[in-house]
């Protein structure tokens, strides 16, 4: 990047250092604004995918600060955003937006919400980070530059048995899809050490990149939930994959440490899950 002229260049280095300034900002304004309104106070939102599914004035506050920053700096970018920011670019890049990942989290005054940021070419994400500001701490990667947390290094846990394996989750927030979610994890429990929801995808993977957790699944996800979090768990040494072990799409995620991989899809995949 260019503080004089504030282009940002393909580089995945610049894109990356470009993301972390970025997610930073726009988590921090959400944040402002949360504390504005003191603990315990409702935040008033809309709903999307059901009367579950929240969206807040601050979801769309911090898209529109995210959007503005890379419109400025990467004019020609691709831009798609959760909160509907759609900006077709013509040099082959894509920024794939989170401002607020853990919405519900968020409205609670809950501390599992994130900014996510990626760029993505033709191949996958390049360049990501995901900041959680009431925690201070910011994730990133870029594509063989390995992971980072606040700066540090970061690799994924060294867990080899699934029955002690700490495995994070999520849940749609349609009824039928719960349903069959919620079968699938009454197969998994007794399986395994214990099974976490904190309610953010972005924060989950990155969760597995720094082994606080040994493996995370989900399905039924959109691109800005997972575009910089596999980047940054696969640039960490996790092995990400789908449900039969393909390439992690938001359909079907799976990122874990190696040693597990494998007896976790099995898992998945069992009858009756």
């Amino acid at each position: 990047m260019n503080p004089s002229d504030g282009v940002v260049s393909a580089a995945p280095a610049s894109l990356r250092a470009f993301a972390e300034k970025i997610a930073i900002d726009a988590g921090l304004l959400a944040l402002e604004g949360r504390r504005k309104l003191g603990v315990g106070q409702a935040v008033v939102h809309d709903t999307k995918s059901s009367h579950t599914d929240p969206v807040t004035e601050f979801d769309e506050a911090a898209e529109e600060l995210l959007v503005a920053a890379i419109r400025q700096a990467r004019p020609n970018d691709t831009i798609i955003g959760e909160e509907g920011a759609d900006y077709v670019g013509t040099s082959g890049l894509e920024w794939h937006l989170d401002p607020i990942d853990g919405t519900a989290n968020f409205v609670y005054d809950l501390p599992a919400w994130c900014t996510s940021v990626a760029v993505v070419d033709r191949d996958g994400p390049i360049a990501g980070a995901v900041s959680a500001p009431v925690a201070g701490e910011l994730f990133s990667a870029e594509l063989g530059g390995g992971s980072t947390l606040n700066g540090a290094p970061i690799h994924c846990s060294a867990a080899h048995d699934i029955s002690a394996a700490l495995i994070g989750t999520g849940f749609s927030y349609l009824a039928h899809q719960r349903v069959a979610q919620a079968k699938r994890v009454n197969r998994l429990l007794p399986q395994v050490r214990d099974i976490r929801r904190f309610g953010s995808a972005a924060l989950d993977l990155c969760m597995v990149a720094c082994g606080r957790l040994d493996a995370y699944y989900e399905e039924h996800l959109n691109s800005w939930d997972l575009a910089a979090g596999v980047l940054i768990a696969s640039e960490s040494g996790a092995k990400t994959s789908n449900f039969s072990g393909g390439s992690a799409t938001p359909e079907a995620t799976i990122a874990s440490a190696p040693g597990v991989h494998a007896d976790l899809v099995a898992l998945i995949n069992s009858p009756g899950s």
